[in-house]
């Protein structure tokens, strides 16, 4: 009895849901409403496309290779721009692809014709092998994605300690 319930009743919400869909297809406001959203989001997308970081913010190097790198200790890099600009630069995030890469920022805003940094930190500690790696800089003058890339040299196994403190003797 249950089982007949629930299927009378999801057949009763599928039916009011395609009759919904079907009723406001008829209605050529929707299809206006839909244009004029389209529209703003073309021009939406268009003022996005013409903020171009490169237009204000001056990299000294987009992408940074460590070559070979012992296991163990993090390694960094700081990646230098200058705003070239007439307004401030603010930064407002600066992500990297996966939580073995840190970066740092100012959180202040650069004003034009000043210099700063976004210092990415890689923590090569049980990472051996080639690694690529970005950062993305989000920032009030568009996107730039920065890069790291190298090869991890895989550390030495520790040796086992030997034990002089055995009862039995050899």
């Amino acid at each position: 009895m249950k089982k007949s319930i629930l299927l009378l009743s999801a057949f009763a919400l599928m039916s009011s849901a395609i009759f919904a869909q079907k009723k406001n297809e008829t209605k050529p406001t929707t299809v206006t409403s839909t244009t004029s959203t389209s529209a703003a989001s073309t021009a939406a997308s268009q003022a996005v496309a013409d903020m171009n970081p490169d237009k204000f913010m001056k990299f000294t190097t987009e992408e940074h290779n460590f070559n070979t790198i012992p296991e163990g200790a993090p390694v960094s890099f700081d990646f230098e721009f200058k705003n070239i600009g007439k307004e401030p630069i603010v930064l407002s995030t600066v992500q990297a692809s996966c939580g073995c890469t840190t970066p740092n920022w100012s959180k202040e805003p650069i004003l034009p014709g000043k210099s700063s940094k976004i210092t990415a930190t890689y923590n090569t500690q049980g990472r051996p092998g080639a690694f690529t790696k970005t950062i993305t800089v989000n920032s009030n003058v568009g996107t730039k994605v920065l890069k790291i890339s190298g090869t991890v040299e895989k550390a030495p196994d520790a040796s086992v300690p030997s034990n002089d403190n055995s009862m039995m003797k050899h």
